[in-house]
């Protein structure tokens, strides 16, 4: 597979996913302050911005509508809902030949119809236009894990996923745990990670105290989006693509992308359960550099760049 390619698939799983997790934190605020009308929306709106790493005005204060702006429907940052979508949709179009025409379409069709929700979102609220970015996150994925290979492609589109999806989950406890005035709570949390549901049903109907909360979040073997089944999806996926291409070991030992995974997910496997308690903050700064420890690697092995050609005449 040409590394271009192989760059364009990665991306798309980082975009697709980013997308998805920033519409379910932004339902699961709004849903909060709607239910909650005291609630303090500028602090709300921050605890947003922290989240996804958007710097918010210190001193302007901050509502819904600013945040729908720059976070939802602002199209040329890669951190809002539009803007990883283009991003996911002009890297599929760069992948044509490897992603299916099901998987295309409808990347395809939900950006064309982002401006038509977009305008309805500005007068109605946007729980539709947020509802369709998840519902076409998921189609997106799924119709991946059915129409794909399960060659080096879908590896790439699947890793990307992977990783996006620990530094999103890392990135809400992270905000969670350090304490801020503008913390989200545990429900709105779990909520904004698609986990309220499995969460209950795991504990029985208890609401649980955050310890409960956040090692579900982080080492569940069963939840899907936990941290432990995504870093456990991405060791597997680098482990096939580091023994397919490079010709190392079975276990992609040699691998500098699988390292800083395989660290994590270890690490998790074995976790004090003290930890959950007194230790998250460091451990939720790991996971992240470790993500992007593997992410940097993953682009000097397999997608390099040698710069443009250029040519001279024979003889100057």
């Amino acid at each position: 597979m040409l590394s271009r390619i192989a760059e364009s698939l990665f991306w798309t799983g980082r975009y697709v996913e980013r997308a998805d997790d920033t519409a379910r934190i932004l339902d699961a605020y709004l849903h909060r302050l709607l239910e909650d009308p005291w609630s303090d929306e500028d602090a709300a709106c921050r605890s947003l911005h922290a989240i996804l790493g958007v710097a918010a005005d210190p001193v302007r204060p901050c509502d819904i509508d600013q945040v729908l702006e720059r976070l939802a429907f602002d199209r040329a940052g890669g951190g809002a809902i539009e803007g990883a979508l283009g991003a996911a949709r002009e890297n599929a179009r760069r992948a044509r030949e490897v992603v299916s025409t099901e998987m295309w379409e409808c990347l395809n069709s939900t950006w064309h119809g982002l401006t038509e929700l977009r305008a309805a979102a500005r007068r109605t609220g946007p729980h539709a236009y947020l509802g369709l970015v998840r519902s076409r996150a998921a189609l997106f994925f799924g119709l991946a894990d059915s129409t794909m290979n399960r060659d080096d492609g879908w590896r790439f589109v699947v890793l990307g996923r992977s990783l996006e999806r620990v530094d999103m989950t890392a990135r809400l406890l992270a905000v969670r745990v350090l304490a801020a005035v503008h913390a989200p709570d545990w429900p709105t949390l779990l909520n904004a990670s698609g986990a309220d549901e499995s969460f209950l049903r795991a504990h029985g109907g208890r609401a649980g105290d955050s310890a409960s909360v956040a090692g579900f979040l982080l080492l569940s073997r069963d939840f899907p989006r936990s941290v432990l089944h995504a870093l456990s999806t991405a060791e597997a996926c680098l482990a096939a693509l580091g023994d397919q291409r490079r010709g190392g070991d079975a276990y992609g030992r040699r691998d500098p992308a699988l390292l800083p995974v395989g660290r994590m997910r270890t690490r998790l496997e074995y976790l004090d359960p003290e930890v959950l308690r007194n230790g998250l903050p460091g451990l939720l700064r790991d996971l992240q550099e470790a993500c992007t420890e593997s992410a940097r690697a993953v682009a000097e092995r397999y997608f390099p760049f040698d710069g443009p050609v250029t040519w001279s005449q024979e003889g100057v």
